[in-house]
């Protein structure tokens, strides 16, 4: 039996990279999955291999009557258990060449999107008797880089979303949780200008696990809060990032 066999879930961003290796493992471990995604074809299709345990739906996060429709498809598949706010977008440039729409464009759907779906969900929930929300953050979410000021700036916001959203909902049996990838071999990783070896050399060999890390290694992360093995994880941060935050070894020290 699946890990999570009789749940029902909607993955935003669902059509490609993490939030593709999600759909795929959440089916494979028995749950029906809405795939949310701008992407229609890669989704359409993504929903066409996994047959009946997938359906797709266009959604772009930052509009409600999207929302709407996502939880009428998710709920025509049995009770909704599962949110993972997954959909995101990077804007890279400076703070004095981050214009006002460059900025609003990355909130609107990296954290306004994570708000309108955490509210959408909530009464689903909770005529199911609970469920579990996963917010996708990033390590970007714990520190951040330069040019990052917007995408930054979200997924601190994320965190702070999860928290509130978890002091507020765990009454009803809903827990939230955010996940804090970093390093990850995407498209907006880098895996369009690099292969997985190249990648890793260039820019992980000092990480404490020297490699990129793959989506389905986040997923395993997502996985394992949607199931009901993470019934007393709620308001809390699970990193994936192969331990960019705790720190590099640093050529010439001992031990590197």
């Amino acid at each position: 039996m699946g890990r999570l066999e009789g749940k029902v879930a909607i993955v935003t961003g669902g059509a490609r990279g993490m939030g593709e290796a999600t759909v795929r493992l959440f089916v494979e471990h028995g749950a029906k999955v809405v795939i949310g995604d701008v992407l229609d074809e890669a989704g359409q299709a993504l929903a066409g291999e996994l047959g009946e345990s997938a359906v797709f739906q266009h959604m772009d996060v930052s509009k409600e009557a999207d929302w709407a429709a996502a939880v009428v498809s998710a709920e025509a598949l049995g009770p909704l258990n599962v949110l993972v706010n997954n959909a995101a977008i990077l804007h890279m440039a400076s703070i004095t060449d981050t214009t006002a729409d460059d900025y609003m464009r990355v909130v609107n759907v990296n954290q306004l999107g994570s708000f309108l779906g955490i509210r959408a969900v909530i009464d689903p929930m909770k005529k199911a008797g609970g469920g579990s929300i996963i917010n996708v953050s990033s390590v970007d979410g714990l520190h951040s880089s330069a040019g990052l000021s917007a995408y930054s700036s979200t997924k601190w916001a994320v965190r702070g979303l999860t928290k509130n959203a978890a002091i507020e909902l765990g009454q009803y049996g809903i827990r939230v949780n955010s996940v804090h990838p970093g390093g990850i071999y995407t498209e907006m990783g880098g895996a369009g200008l690099m292969s997985e070896q190249e990648l890793s050399e260039a820019i992980y060999a000092d990480f404490p696990i020297p490699r990129v890390g793959l989506p389905k290694e986040v997923a395993y992360v997502t996985l394992f809060l949607a199931t009901d093995e993470a019934t007393y994880s709620t308001g809390s941060e699970f990193v994936a990032d192969g331990g960019w935050f705790t720190g590099m070894r640093s050529p010439g020290m001992p031990c590197s």
